[in-house]
């Protein structure tokens, strides 16, 4: 099930499915440890002695965000039952305090006694073992704890928690707790240790036609001490307070740039907005940025998307950085100069406290006897080209100059040395969908974009020959790509070649959206002819002639494949960062304003594929659109986020410089009074 509304604060994040169940608890980082492992924590309603929960089929749900916040707005009708409940769900933006207002409201038309009841199936650490689950008579609230893990539970009711049980579950035969409430009452069991969960009680009196409030929340921390200050903070400042600073703070966060958002429709600010208020949920105060973090994709892959990949992570952060939100990605940048191997790389992905995570990626290789570079060199090159881009916009030197040796040049040299000196190419490596290996059009792009980059900190840094190499290196590169990449037989580029022992390539000829790396980091220019080609093919054979539409990944994609069999139609199922990546080369390429039009109605089919909360999965279903895999996933928000970037850029540049018909501009931030823009070089990064 998609995660439609995640609410966070950088260390606390609650995910909820598309049932209003909160699945996902990760604390102390943005995506580990999750202490509910996915089990959900059950909300229910006693009424006029009939009990529902809100999973029941007779539960109308819509599921929202209030505008231009991270507090929930999400409506509950049940007329069987003749109720109505309005829920705003928030995590602190300060504290780590989940937050829930709930407002009932009588549908009936009669005066009624409507019992709530809040269920926790924790798995404290990510275990079912040794967990307690108590009543604490001090705070007068229900305490979770493991370690040095504590949630504490609470109500706004003048006596706490007014009726609770604890006890076992998933444990000969016990179901739990919430099967306790089903009659309307609890047993007010004070203790359970082992693999244990908890159910509290909260009662409103409802007049007919009337609307009572209750508030709901959980306290997280390392002690008892932490949650009990908590606890007593949420009474003594009133959960309405909180909730409302909350609001008041992501309002003003979205809304801390001055964007001129020129010609786009409201719809497409909105989820512009939206896109950057979910990348924030998943991004780690220490500076990890996560994929995506929705556990149900455990019980498929034994494995999941809650790890920074530094592409993905890079990606996102550029898309920031377009934005304005420089603090988020000097973490980000802040991290990776830790994480850096000595050699000069990163590795496939790492937890979100900066180890090394789970991975694929052989070291050895068994029929060569020989030892392999685990790696996808990408992710190292997009690092350093996203590193430039953000000094590019905010000029930030000091930030900068403890990362120039330990991050910058220690990469750069990695990327000048990893070559083929037969032909200058990057040696193979793992592809950035990690399902083949190769030399790659995407990553010798990326690796372009990156010793590019490169060069102009070390212009900046006062090191001629150095940046020298590094220009040279990438020049190679180039030429090596439009030698070998570029298939006369094909006309186009090919995704991925492999070197032979003989000296020759295997070549693969499927069409891959990742072709518009051969542009995008400014290996080539985007209206080079053999870019055009090449995106045209992409642009053909790639699209979902269904009427979803968008762009597959590759041809023949079964990854999360659901429509059996080849189909022309059906090349794979569509991905939003493929189906922008060709709006991105529509901008790119585009020279007067009329050229963008096609660009808006891909953001307008874009935003149809969003959840009514605004989140983006990772790929859609071609004929139903319904998301598929992971949701939200990062990268898709910050695609969209850059692609609007890109267009409003591009617009405003043919705006003001009708006679510039270059096809790249980039805007210079520090002449925005001015007004003016600068060309910029399709052949290297300039250094102004």
């Amino acid at each position: 099930m998609p995660r439609d509304i995640p609410v966070g604060n950088g260390s606390l994040l609650v995910t909820f499915d598309e049932q209003y169940r909160i699945r996902d608890i990760y604390f102390p980082y943005v995506g580990k440890e999750n202490h509910s492992e996915g089990h959900p924590f059950r909300f229910g309603v006693w009424v006029d002695g009939a009990f529902s929960w809100i999973d029941d089929a007779r539960w109308t749900r819509e599921l929202r965000y209030l505008p231009e916040t991270l507090v929930t707005d999400v409506r509950l009708t049940n007329d069987a039952l003749g109720l109505e409940i309005v829920c705003h769900d928030a995590v602190d933006f300060h504290e780590n305090i989940f937050l829930r207002q709930l407002l009932v409201r009588d549908l009936s038309g009669t005066a009624r006694e409507v019992r709530l009841f809040f269920h926790h199936d924790f798995y404290i650490s990510e275990s079912e073992v040794g967990n307690t689950a108590y009543f604490d008579p001090d705070a007068r609230a229900l305490v979770h704890y493991k370690g040095r893990r504590y949630f504490l539970i609470s109500t706004d009711a003048a006596e706490g928690v007014e009726t609770f049980a604890t006890g076992r579950k998933a444990f000969h035969g016990q179901e739990g707790t919430w099967r306790d409430a089903e009659d309307g009452t609890l047993s007010n069991h004070a203790i359970t240790e082992g693999s244990v969960d908890s159910t509290i009680g909260r009662t409103l009196r409802v007049a007919a036609d009337g609307t009572a409030e209750a508030f709901y929340w959980i306290a997280v921390g390392k002690s008892r001490k932490t949650v009990a200050h908590l606890n007593a903070l949420v009474r003594d400042r009133h959960p309405q307070a909180l909730l409302r600073r909350t609001k008041d703070f992501w309002r003003a966060w979205v809304n801390k740039n001055e964007i001129d958002f020129g010609n786009l429709p409201p719809t497409i600010v909105d989820l512009f907005k939206r896109s950057l208020l979910i990348m924030r949920t998943q991004i780690d105060s220490g500076g990890a940025i996560i994929a995506a973090n929705d556990s149900d994709v455990t019980a498929r892959a034994t494995d999941h998307y809650s790890y920074m990949w530094p592409r993905d992570g890079a990606l996102v952060a550029h898309a920031l950085d377009m934005a304005g939100y420089s603090n988020l990605t000097r973490s980000f940048f802040d991290l990776c100069g830790r994480i850096i191997t000595p050699e000069g790389y990163f590795l496939q992905k790492y937890n979100p406290d900066g180890s090394l995570a789970s991975g694929w990626h052989a070291w050895w290789d068994a029929r060569t006897k020989e030892r392999l570079t685990p790696i996808q060199e990408d992710e190292t090159a997009l690092v350093i080209w996203a590193l430039w881009n953000h000094y590019d916009e905010f000029r930030d030197i000091e930030f900068i100059r403890p990362l120039y040796h330990s991050l910058i040049t220690c990469a750069a040299d990695f990327m000048a040395r990893f070559r083929d000196p037969a032909t200058g190419l990057p040696r193979p490596s793992w592809n950035l969908w990690e399902d083949r290996y190769g030399v790659h059009a995407f990553t010798c792009g990326t690796v372009v974009g990156g010793l590019r980059a490169a060069a102009n900190f070390a212009e900046l840094f006062g090191e001629a020959e150095l940046a020298a190499g590094y220009r040279h290196a990438a020049t190679e590169i180039c030429d090596a790509m439009r030698a070998h990449l570029f298939r006369p037989e094909l006309g186009r580029f090919a995704r991925t070649i492999l070197p032979r022992e003989d000296g020759g390539f295997d070549v693969d000829p499927i069409l891959d959206a990742s072709l518009c790396g051969i542009f995008y980091f400014g290996a080539f220019a985007p209206d080079d002819d053999t870019v055009r080609a090449t995106m045209r093919a992409v642009a053909e054979g790639l699209r979902v002639r269904t009427h979803i539409g968008g762009i597959a990944r590759y041809e023949g994609d079964g990854y999360m494949r659901v429509v059996e069999g080849a189909r022309e139609d059906i090349p794979g199922n569509p991905w939003l960062i493929c189906t922008l990546w060709l709006a991105d080369h529509e901008i790119a390429t585009a020279l007067t304003i009329d050229d963008l039009r096609g660009v808006t109605e891909t953001l307008r089919r874009a935003a149809e594929r969003a959840l009514p909360s605004g989140t983006f999965a990772e790929q859609f279903h071609p004929l139903t659109g319904a998301p598929l895999s992971v949701s939200p996933l990062t990268w898709s928000h910050a695609a969209l986020v850059t692609t609007v970037m890109h267009y409003l850029r591009k617009l405003e540049s043919l705006q003001a410089c009708d006679s510039c018909h270059h096809p790249l501009f980039r805007y210079d931030r520090r002449a925005r009074r001015r007004a003016t823009y600068i060309r910029e070089s399709t052949a290297e990064l300039t250094n102004d």
